[in-house]
């Protein structure tokens, strides 16, 4: 009955409960961002004895604790860490259950709204001093505009985790065979595209592009001068003279809007965009049911191999990215942080917690964490990164789990053997970001820390955007109505977001 009622118990709550917990040693109330050290780093002394800890991990299919890498990491440091992981189905709920039950983990990789509210609780251990002293590899490592990215209300109550650094994620791919049937040329405008789908379904007989489910393309939305990623709450946010506007304020949004209606009611693109999940658009381009479509680098092996299969002779191009009204083109890439690692207030030894988060970023102790031996798990071509198969994918293909925080200038190095495990993978990475390259605008909040305003309206202002902006396209809803879904917006939270993306942006910006 215990565990039922404090099931039930939300992190917010937490803070009275947690307002005589001791800090168990090395409670840390610094409030400046840790400064970089030049002091050696931090070795392992395999004679001293070291404490065993727990920690928490994300959700993954498989076991943490028989993964080499753990191995590899238990031995190395001197440290023995065992692993639990939220389920995949209600996680916030089991984390509040655990955070209730004041759970003796040492750390736990954390969401951003997670790492928000288990801080505003009270349930984390504010890191400032603790870094400060044992922190050297970590404090090298980390950028000052990370560390910026965890603090909250002027303390850091966890080590901000990025990841591969600077991408872009997707492009438009388009059957090459058919433009080369019908002596077309890449499209790099959006009235050249419109062109090319209105020839591809006058004479193929094929609807031109699939998509689904978001209203949102990506590709076509930097042409109205709209930089905002597909699916991704946070984003969307654009600096105008200094202040932070998100695009649903932006006045060319129903000018984007009104180009997907033409493409819809031509029939230029599919009918059912508002139904496709991802595996129905992979499956009409794979299946000659369309021409082009909206494509993530990592599915580039799974579309290429499914559509040579279906049509032996088939050519897949990637298209340029497009330019917009002003000449120039824009490509949204994702950067920013992933995670957080969070010490509980209640857990013991925090000292040696710090001491052993910080020896995971020794340079030669991170590499292998990574990716392994040289030799035996990759190879080094030209300073580029191979992995060695199938043994990189047997013993390293989860590695990245057990992550807490990255060598920020090494690590998108390192990562990037993960898209060479396939040739086809390694292409349409290397083609997206060469394409990109020059042009790569990113999120003026990706390294901003979870702001509560947003993290408490996104999802809700999110699918109001996607749901009327998809009635607009389809005409289920006249776009004169514009006006009255703003108006919603702003009212149901889009103004405290906009007013605290801004606060933190004025203090932040450079």
């Amino acid at each position: 009955m215990l565990k039922k009622c404090l099931a039930v118990l939300s992190i917010t709550t937490l803070a009275a409960s947690l307002a005589a917990c001791g800090s168990g040693g090395g409670a840390s109330s610094g409030t400046a961002a840790p400064a970089p050290s030049g002091a050696p780093a931090t070795t392992a002394n395999a004679n001293a004895p070291k404490p065993e800890f727990k920690a928490l991990l994300q959700y993954a299919r498989f076991d943490p604790n028989a993964e080499v890498v753990a191995k590899f990491l238990n031995e190395k440091t001197g440290y023995k860490v065992t692993y639990d992981m939220l389920p995949v189905e209600n996680p916030d709920d089991k984390l509040n259950l655990l955070m209730a039950n004041k759970e003796q983990y040492a750390f736990m990789l954390l969401t951003g709204p997670q790492y928000s509210k288990l801080a505003s609780s009270g349930a984390l251990e504010p890191i400032d001093e603790l870094v400060n002293k044992y922190g050297t590899n970590m404090k090298n490592v980390i950028s000052q505009n990370s560390w910026n990215g965890a603090k909250l209300n002027g303390k850091i109550y966890g080590i901000p985790q990025t990841g591969s650094g600077t991408v872009v994620n997707s492009a438009l791919i388009i059957r090459q065979d058919w433009m080369d049937e019908l002596g077309l040329k890449p499209p790099t405008t959006r009235d050249e595209l419109y062109n090319v789908m209105k020839t591809i379904k006058e004479k193929k007989n094929v609807m031109a592009m699939s998509g689904g489910k978001s209203p949102l393309l990506p590709e076509v939305l930097p042409t109205f001068g709209l930089t905002m990623i597909q699916s991704t709450l946070t984003t969307g946010w654009q600096d105008i003279n200094g202040k932070l506007v998100n695009t649903v304020e932006n006045l060319n949004m129903k000018k984007y809007l009104e180009f997907m209606k033409k493409l819809y009611s031509e029939k230029l693109i599919d009918q059912e965009w508002s139904l496709n999940q991802a595996n129905k658009v992979i499956e009409n381009f794979t299946s000659g049911k369309t021409a082009i479509i909206s494509n993530g680098y990592f599915n580039a092996p799974t579309v290429q191999n499914a559509l040579l299969k279906n049509s032996p002779n088939a050519k897949i191009a990637s298209l340029p990215y497009l330019k917009g009204d002003d000449g120039k083109v824009q490509v949204m890439a994702s950067a920013g942080i992933s995670f957080y690692v969070g010490i509980p207030k209640w857990a013991e030894k925090k000292e040696e917690i710090i001491k052993y988060l910080d020896l995971k970023l020794d340079k030669d102790i991170h590499k292998e964490a990574s990716i392994g031996k040289e030799g035996v798990h990759y190879k080094v071509e030209n300073g580029n990164y191979f992995p060695i198969l199938p043994i990189f994918n047997d013993q390293y293909n989860n590695a990245s789990s057990f992550l807490t925080g990255v060598d920020e200038k090494n690590y998108p190095i390192y990562w990037q053997a993960r898209v060479r495990k396939d040739p086809i993978l390694t292409d349409a990475f290397n083609k997206n970001q060469e394409a990109a390259k020059g042009n790569m605008v990113v999120d003026p909040l990706a390294f901003a820390p979870p702001l509560e305003a947003i993290g408490k309206n996104s999802q809700k202002l999110q699918k109001l955007m996607e749901d009327t902006f998809l009635k607009y396209i389809t005409g289920a809803e006249p776009l004169e109505n514009y006006d009255k879904f703003l108006a919603q917006w702003k009212a149901d939270g889009g103004d405290d977001m906009t007013k605290a993306a801004n606060e933190w942006y004025a203090a932040n910006k450079k």
